[in-house]
């Protein structure tokens, strides 16, 4: 094994060794977000250099979401009778990124200063150094929440495993046209683009309600972007 896959391995069995982990699961209608993207993308590329992504809303929606929601940002400090909350009052977002090493996970360092652009540019770059091998340790430690997007490979639906000190992840997944309710026309059916969404949370700090109440409010974000266009 080489020496990352030694340190991922390591990681994730002490993950599920310590924490009392558990997963919930919602879903998202992408229409809004996707009528957004279509309607703005060239201009937003024409003006930041940079393409627009669905990662960014959803860095936009965990801000959110983690600020109304605290202990999902938080860490489990010390041992035992020692044991401690340690709260962030930043949010600093680690975005999964696949290599052919193994999966790498930067972070977004106070996620909740930056703009779209800045998002999406700081992804990209991730990205391109990422494959390259030129991450450097301390661009990879330290974030308060992880978004890992399975998606993109074409996974339906997954429990993520907490990266360690975190107490949360979210997991994003394959944008599906499914047969659901048509939120325009109540009680009539139709083709929407919807998304699975799974959140692997530490039940030891994070109550079942809260964790529930986190990824409705990612779901609301989402289903509703405008709002984050102005926050």
């Amino acid at each position: 094994m080489t020496k990352l896959r030694q340190k991922i391995a390591e990681r994730l069995v002490h993950a599920q060794h310590t924490a009392a982990m558990l997963t919930t699961f919602n879903e998202c209608d992408m229409t809004e977000v996707m009528r957004l993207r279509a309607e703005h993308k060239e201009a937003f590329e024409k003006r930041f250099g940079i393409g627009l992504g669905f990662m960014s809303f959803f860095v936009k929606a965990a801000v959110s979401a983690l600020q109304k929601y605290p202990r999902v940002n938080a860490y489990i400090a010390g041992q035992g009778a020692e044991m401690e909350i340690e709260h962030h009052d930043y949010c600093d977002i680690a975005v999964a990124v696949g290599t052919e090493k193994g999966l790498v996970v930067p972070v977004l360092r106070n996620a909740e200063s930056l703009s779209f652009a800045g998002i999406e540019n700081a992804i990209k770059d991730f990205a391109v150094r990422a494959k390259d091998g030129k991450l450097s340790v301390d661009e990879m430690t330290g974030g308060t929440f992880t978004i890992s997007n399975g998606g993109v490979y074409g996974s339906l639906m997954s429990t993520p495993i907490l990266n360690p000190p975190q107490s949360a992840i979210l997991g994003m997944h394959a944008i599906k046209k499914r047969a659901v309710e048509d939120p325009k026309n109540p009680g009539q059916i139709a083709l929407r683009p919807m998304m699975y969404l799974a959140l692997s949370y530490d039940h030891r700090i994070i109550d079942g309600a809260e964790a529930v109440g986190f990824l409705v409010h990612i779901k609301d974000m989402i289903e509703k972007p405008e709002r984050m266009l102005f926050a």
